[in-house]
């Protein structure tokens, strides 16, 4: 988890700002009109209902790992060298081998094998034993650039959380290979950094590949949850939620998942140090904030059981939780359980009568529920109509042996009779 004293605001590496309506909208604002609104736990109403249902296909390519393929290219590569930042290191090594701080110079590091995202050691560090791992916190000094060597944004101390999704992922991933007070070049194609959406601040354009200079300053053990104060609990769950609203705005719906299921860990854990009644009120509140805010996401990405827990769990802490209950009864009626949705829906009209959205989705849902009863009343009829017919096939079946029974007697009789007659006469010839 992020130290109490890391940085809140960190523009340059998406690190979003105390406030929501800040940082974190303000990277909304680089989305097409119909994805900025959204109904997020950080103050703003519902959503639009059309806004809500919305999907965009490309948020769907979001996965942890790239391709290894080779899609870099030889323009690609030699950019970097370009910036004029790569041959500074062999000349200045602080500590270690110096032959090994010269050598790791010479050559840019493919870090993932696909010319997409690499590294050039600068300052050689304190050896590899002094590497941070996943779950520690940092401290670097950034310089972000554009191609054209352009600084959009210099950061002497930025505080971070390694692997916590905190920060573009070009930073999150070089920095657990560099040493302490190893400086570095890393060149980052545009789907490490701000991709095809840009960011407003810094000012990166969409689509722009971006080299950073970083130097890392401090590695220290992520604090002791059971050892924080509530407060500090309070704020560090809060920056990872709303961490988690700027992936949630940028379309990157797994991500935001990530950091609201981090935010949900650090308010959730249990504490060795007394808190008040109106702190542990605000740690509750934090975590129904994540659980709606996780529900909104789930929902995005189509992940229906896990939304409706998501809601049932809110709704278990507050039972008369608006989202909560909008949310859920949206669920349900998309797993088809109309009746149930129609009462959690009017449940939640009742609680906010003004609220279009919810007249919207109440009417919509009920609309599906009348075009079930319309279909099920059809099968049924139809049923009925097959069981009908099969009956009176059954009771015309049980009617003809009978008419035919009797046919054949009588057809018997008379053969009988004729055969009487015909007997009599021959004995009377004889005679």
């Amino acid at each position: 988890m992020a130290a109490t004293e890391a940085k809140p605001v960190s523009s340059s590496a998406g690190i979003v700002a105390d406030s929501p309506d800040s940082g974190a909208l303000g990277e909304a604002q680089t989305l097409p009109p119909e994805d900025r609104a959204f109904l997020l736990e950080s103050g703003e109403d519902f959503e639009m209902l059309d806004q809500e249902e919305e999907e965009d296909d490309d948020d769907d390519d979001i996965s942890d790992l790239p391709p290894l393929e080779d899609a870099g290219n030889k323009e690609k590569e030699e950019k970097p060298e370009e910036s004029g930042a790569g041959s500074s290191g062999s000349r200045d090594t602080q500590s270690g081998d110096p032959d090994r701080g010269r050598e790791r110079t010479e050559e840019w590091l493919e870090v993932l094998g696909n010319g997409m995202l690499k590294m050039k050691t600068l300052v050689a560090g304190k050896g590899e034993d002094t590497r941070p791992k996943k779950g520690q916190d940092v401290k670097v000094h950034l310089r972000t650039m554009l191609e054209d060597g352009t600084t959009v944004e210099e950061e002497p101390s930025l505080s971070f959380t390694l692997g916590d999704g905190d920060v573009i992922q070009a930073l999150d991933i070089c920095v657990h290979l560099m040493e302490l007070e190893e400086k570095a070049l890393i060149y980052t194609d545009a789907k490490y950094a701000y991709t095809s959406l840009g960011c407003p601040s810094p000012a990166v354009p969409p689509n722009a590949s971006l080299s950073l200079e970083v130097q890392l300053l401090e590695v220290k053990p992520a604090p002791d949850l059971e050892l924080l104060l509530p407060r500090e609990k309070m704020e560090l769950a809060s920056r990872k939620r709303e961490r988690g609203n700027v992936y949630y705005q940028r379309g990157e719906f797994v991500y935001a998942i990530t950091s609201y299921g981090i935010a949900l860990q650090v308010a959730e854990s249990s504490s060795k140090v007394d808190s008040t009644p109106d702190e542990g009120t605000g740690l509750l509140d934090v975590k129904v904030k994540c659980l709606n805010n996780m529900a909104a996401a789930q929902l995005k990405l189509e992940h229906y059981e896990a939304a409706l827990k998501s809601c049932t769990s809110v709704l278990d802490h507050q039972p008369d939780n608006i989202k909560a209950l909008f949310r859920k009864g949206k669920v349900l009626a998309l797993q088809g359980e109309y009746s149930e949705a129609i009462g959690i829906l009017k449940k939640a009209l009742k609680l906010e009568p003004s609220s279009k959205t919810i007249h919207a989705e109440l009417s919509k849902v009920m609309k599906k529920r009348l075009e079930q009863r319309g279909v099920e009343q059809a099968m049924y009829k139809k049923m009925l109509g097959n069981l009908s017919g099969s009956n009176s096939i059954g009771h015309e079946q049980r009617a003809r042996p009978s008419w035919s029974l009797s046919w054949k007697w009588l057809f018997g009789a008379t053969a009988v009779a004729i055969g009487g007659v015909a007997l009599s006469v021959v004995i009377a010839a004889r005679n």
